[in-house]
């Protein structure tokens, strides 16, 4: 089969290959992949930040798959041939608190992922493809989808009149707009560019705030919020600023750091922390049975992912530069385009 494997740090390093196509254990399914989407976690895998020393070279990379089953292992129950289905990142993770190896069974980096025709994976480490959705749609949802229905449902039980506030417009912020606005919150999004913030409204955000505008922008998060704050806070850039973001939130809010696009290291008001009683979130991800219960949601969600740009397999490292410099929703391969 057709591959594209990471052999070293680099992208000139991401070589597409001809391998053979995996075999499959009793508990396992064969998928055939249709399609993938990119997040920052694979061009950090790619560029030596993320986990570089739990990785060894050449792997196949890219969490985010969605395909069909060609075939299925002799104690599969759950799937069976022809079934339409989507990765699930941690492999192990089934459900409850993560145990300390989960990052060595993570698809894309310790486990061969899905930039590839055809992809193994165990039974528990995927989902039914919601009916609803097409494999393109699908393959988005893994990480920058349900890292947010994991922060705002498992972690903060959101509900509906509750305030978030949303940081930038790339897969995981978008995907936050429409996923609490859809469960009834009141978004604030935030962006560099007007025409950014536009687009934000019509997904769902009723306030925006221009970050270059408004430098200080916890202090417009106040004052459109009457000095209340807001209840969440989708903290994608990290650094400097997670200070900012504790000042923008309502006492015993809630901040899910996701990312950590400007920096890996913060440095906070300490007093502001506890005068806020703010919960701060470390958010990778989330379980299998919290996958399957966002997977089932979609159907009354109503919401359409927003891709950016659908790159062909050939194209698999024009996708990842695009990925790099940002893009205003998800980055998909499409294998049969």
């Amino acid at each position: 089969m057709k591959a594209w494997r990471l052999e070293n740090f680099g992208l000139d390093n991401l070589k597409q290959v001809e391998v053979e196509k995996p075999k499959i254990e009793a508990n396992q399914i064969l998928i055939k992949v249709n399609s993938v989407s990119l997040n920052y976690r694979d061009t950090a895998i790619v560029d030596g930040v993320y986990t570089p020393d739990l990785l060894e070279f050449p792997f196949i990379p890219v969490s985010d798959a969605s395909g069909e089953v060609v075939e299925v292992g002799s104690d599969v129950s759950k799937f069976k041939k022809g079934d339409r289905v989507t990765s699930h990142m941690f492999t192990k993770w089934l459900e409850g608190k993560p145990k300390s190896d989960e990052q060595l069974h993570a698809l894309g980096a310790t486990v061969d992922g899905g930039l590839s025709e055809y992809m193994v994976l165990n039974e528990d480490a995927t989902v039914f493809t919601p009916d609803i959705l097409s494999d393109i749609q699908a393959s988005t949802l893994p990480v920058a989808a349900f890292v947010v229905w994991f922060s705002l449902v498992e972690y903060g039980s959101i509900k509906a009149g509750d305030r978030v506030l949303v940081q930038g417009t790339g897969g995981v912020s978008i995907f936050a707009i429409q996923i609490a606005s859809a469960l009834g919150a009141e978004v604030i999004a935030t962006s560099s560019s007007d025409e950014k913030l536009e687009k934000a409204k019509a997904l769902g955000a009723s306030k925006v705030i221009n970050y270059k505008t408004h430098p200080d922008w916890e202090n417009e998060v106040q004052k459109l919020t009457n000095g209340n704050g807001v209840e969440h806070i989708v903290e994608v850039v990290g650094g400097s600023s997670i200070a900012k973001s504790i000042e923008a939130l309502a006492y015993q809010g809630n901040i899910y750091v996701i990312g950590f696009l400007e920096n890996m290291v913060a440095e906070v008001n300490l007093f502001s922390l506890l005068a806020k009683q703010a919960k701060i979130h470390g958010v990778n991800v989330g379980h299998h049975r919290a996958f399957e219960d966002f997977t089932r949601a979609l159907d009354q969600l109503n919401i359409e992912p927003v891709i950016d740009t659908i790159y062909s397999f050939d194209q698999a490292k024009e996708a990842y530069k695009h990925q790099a410099k940002g893009a205003f929703g998800k980055i998909v391969v499409d294998f049969n385009k």
